[in-house]
């Protein structure tokens, strides 16, 4: 029988608080963004909806490792 990871709950932590610090920070910009013309403030929140997601492929990566992998 093999020991439960303690990688995949700390790794479910982190991207939680990946999305809540990203969230906070993207909404704390919003009146500067507000000021923005309309085409600019669209490419800005799609580009924070996107970027985000940028450090989930190695986390993801690093929570699915385990002592098998490493040989």
């Amino acid at each position: 029988m093999t020991k439960p990871s303690w990688k995949k709950p700390i790794g479910v932590l982190l991207i939680l608080m990946l999305i809540i610090g990203w969230s906070v920070v993207v909404a704390s910009l919003s009146r500067v963004v507000a000021t923005w013309h309309l085409a600019f403030q669209t490419l800005f929140y799609l580009v924070a909806g996107i970027i985000w997601i940028l450090p989930l492929k190695p986390m993801l990566r690093w929570m699915e490792s385990d002592r098998k992998d490493r040989t």
